[in-house]
């Protein structure tokens, strides 16, 4: 079989699909695989045990799937076109900032579906093809896979970043058995710009390249399912979802285009909500209004957490914040209480008014 020439229908296809670029590489991560384990090593995923739980299966696709000698990797871009400007969200203590890539449906729905297709098109023509496609949903090293495929370089922030395109993008892979052309590694390109380590609201950006999950807004307002250190409360502002503090000020994410796909159109309004009401909906209200969205893994009491917190960092005496958090408290579980309690206190206590 000419694989130069599936190659090239690949991409073809993929951008049918909706994909930006797609690109082809091998299995040999042994330089992420050591940066992986001493990232481990450092307690830096917190409590996301799974980053350990699948050993050296998630840098050895070949363990993982085996037969698998190539790894198509694709990128899909997300950037909302009409959203409110991020930076008005967070200097507005009445709205809760929402990471963009959450405002439409799903990813995982989104780029599964597109991938599986492409990866049936492939078994069209050619014969024996064993594959399996993920999206964030297995343990895959996808950033470095994409780096490796020449779809862009993990910048000191630890997200790919395209030339062409910034970082407001998903990715997606198949495992594959087809020996096929691999392609060239994209180069770095951050050169000696640190905008993103200044920029991290918690300092979970320890160094070039290193990222502290456990400081990390992201981690603490998705992952984290317990109580968020009192600490690093304050430092939250009002995110309630998700940070993109450290793509918003990368000088490549000039280069940025807005989405183009329906199903990552804003959903709800939630590019700008109210604290106010999204700190009332039910558990049967938040389970409807995020329906298909990435939004509702957290679960409501997470949501409920995530915007005391919020409430508890705007400005000091907001009279309708400690109403709906007074007549909240005995509505929710001894873990959304606490913060309830804390986010009373902030703005109510002398001390707070202070600060």
């Amino acid at each position: 079989m000419d694989y130069n020439a599936l190659n090239q229908q690949i991409r073809r296809w993929g951008s049918e699909l909706g994909f930006q670029q797609v690109g082809v590489t091998d299995c040999d991560l042994a330089q992420h695989e050591s940066w992986l384990n001493h990232w481990l090593e450092r307690e830096f995923a917190g409590e996301m045990a799974y980053m350990s739980r699948h050993g050296t299966r998630r840098s050895r696709p070949d363990e993982l799937v085996p037969g698998t000698i190539r790894v198509i990797s694709a990128r899909f871009d997300y950037e909302p076109e009409q959203a409110a400007d991020s930076w008005d969200i967070m200097n507005n203590s009445e709205k809760g900032f929402i990471s963009r890539y959450a405002l439409g449906r799903d990813y995982h729905k989104v780029l599964r579906s597109r991938l599986a297709k492409l990866a049936d098109q492939i078994s069209e023509v050619a014969d024996n093809h064993g594959f399996r496609a993920f999206t964030d949903s297995a343990p895959v090293l996808e950033k470095a896979l994409a780096e490796k495929a020449g779809l862009g370089w993990i910048g000191k922030h630890t997200n790919l970043i395209n030339s062409q395109a910034g970082s407001w993008f998903f990715l997606g892979e198949i495992y594959t058995n087809l020996p096929l052309p691999i392609d060239t590694p994209a180069s770095n390109h951050c050169g000696s710009c640190s905008s993103c380590i200044s920029a991290c609201p918690t300092d979970a950006i320890v160094g070039p390249y290193q990222v502290d999950a456990r400081r990390c807004i992201s981690y603490l307002t998705i992952e984290l399912r317990d109580a968020i250190p009192k600490n690093l409360r304050p430092l939250v502002g009002n995110r309630i979802y998700g940070c993109d503090d450290c793509q918003l000020v990368c000088p490549w994410n000039k280069f940025a285009r807005p989405t183009v796909e329906p199903d990552f159109a804003i959903r709800h309004q939630l590019d700008a909500p109210d604290l106010i009401d999204l700190f009332g909906w039910s558990e049967s209200e938040f389970l409807s209004r995020t329906e298909g969205m990435a939004i509702r893994r957290i679960g409501h009491e997470c949501w409920l957490r995530n915007i005391a917190v919020a409430m508890g960092n705007a400005p000091p005496g907001d009279q309708v914040f400690i109403d709906a958090l007074r007549q909240r408290r005995e509505q929710v579980s001894d873990m959304v209480r606490e913060h309830v309690d804390w986010a009373l206190e902030r703005q109510t206590s002398a001390a707070s008014i202070k600060a």
